[in-house]
Parts: C-alpha cells; sequence; structure tokens
C-alpha cells in the first residue's frame, strides 16, 4: 500500500513538472521581442541569461509575492553585476534614487533574485538603489515610483497589497540578507502602493 501511494504521488508530481514543461515543446513556446517591457514606466536592460530561467509564468508559476531588495550599492553597479553571467542573481527591476526604473528579466521569466528556489518562481524581485543603514538613501522619487511598480503589478497579477504578499528579502525563507532594513519606510510604503493599485481600479 505504503509503495502504491509513494508511486501515485511521484505521478502527480510528475504531470506537474510536465504541465509547467509543455511550452518548451518545438511549436509552443510563447512568442517574444527583445526589449519588450512589462511595465511602461521602465527602461529596458538586459540581464545576462546566466541569472535568470527562462519560463511562461504565470502559466506555469502563479506570481503570488513582491520581493522588495537593497541593492547595498549603486543603481550602476546593481546594472553592472546583473549583467555578469558569473554573477549568478538578478532581479526583475532595479529602482533608481530619482524614480528611474530598469526591468532586467521578463516577469513570466524566473530571475534569481530570492536565494530560495520556490521564492524566485512565485516573485517579482525588485532592488532600490542605495545601503540598509543610510535612510537617506530612500528617496520620495525612489517610494513613489518603486510603490506604482508594484500597483502595477499586484493589479496585473491580483496580489493583495499586505505586508504577507510585499515582503523583503529578509523575509524569505533561508535567506542570509538583511535587506531593505529597518530604515525601508514599510507603513509609507504600503500606503503608496495602495493609493496607486486603487487608481488602476
Amino acid at each position: 500500500m505504503g509503495g502504491a501511494v509513494a508511486v501515485a504521488g511521484t505521478a502527480v508530481l510528475a504531470r506537474e513538472e510536465l504541465g509547467r514543461l509543455w511550452w518548451r515543446l518545438p511549436g509552443v513556446e510563447r512568442k517574444r521581442v527583445e526589449g519588450e517591457l512589462d511595465n511602461k514606466g521602465a527602461e529596458w536592460t538586459a540581464a545576462s541569461p546566466s541569472n535568470w530561467r527562462r519560463a511562461d509564468r504565470p502559466g506555469d508559476f502563479p506570481i503570488d509575492r513582491v520581493v522588495i531588495h537593497v541593492t547595498q550599492g549603486s543603481y550602476a553597479s546593481a546594472l553592472k553585476v546583473f549583467k555578469d553571467p558569473s554573477h549568478g542573481a538578478a532581479a526583475h527591476y532595479v529602482v533608481r534614487k530619482d524614480g528611474h526604473i530598469a526591468q532586467m528579466v521578463r516577469e513570466l521569466d524566473v530571475a534569481f533574485h530570492a536565494g530560495n528556489r520556490d521564492m524566485n518562481e512565485r516573485s517579482v524581485g525588485i532592488e532600490h538603489e542605495g545601503f540598509v543603514d543610510r535612510p537617506q538613501d530612500f528617496t520620495a522619487e525612489m517610494y513613489e515610483a518603486s510603490a506604482r511598480l508594484t500597483a502595477d503589478i499586484c493589479h496585473r497579477y491580483a496580489i493583495p497589497v499586505d505586508r504577507q504578499h510585499i515582503i523583503g528579502h529578509v523575509e524569505v525563507p533561508g535567506t542570509d540578507h538583511t535587506d531593505p532594513g529597518k530604515h525601508w519606510d514599510w507603513p509609507r510604503y504600503l500606503r503608496l502602493v495602495r493609493a496607486a493599485r486603487t487608481k488602476l481600479g
């Protein structure tokens, strides 16, 4: 009986995996346009293909989280390392202090940003220029632009605007990161996201 249950469980897992991989069959893959944006306010700057995995989200993996990061460096340095194939990580977006946004990975693909496979598969990662111990790095322009971006993501994937679904990198299971840190103003940020989300209808 135990063996039969194990076989049945394996078959279910195999079907789920096949369901996620159907789009890789010849002639099935979704058409892609180089430089296409998911958020119209962003600028396309491609991350190295070594730092993300091709997917077809939300068809193969549902998107139900936004993960907030801080770069621990400049906007330029974040773009540079995410373009480096030896780095092994990239976020979908990077937000500069003046509110400018770069999109580096398509949302349908899995960016290696959270240090946790399950979270990578289910989330969109947003990096913010600056350092966790410098509250002055988190400007009004940055908060506002990031909040509009997060609201747009939540709108498109029906993600609730709350702290269970919009989380910090520090809250990802198994992570050793501390960002966005104690100076990230979560009440302010969630207020801005909710206001922007309301405007989207």
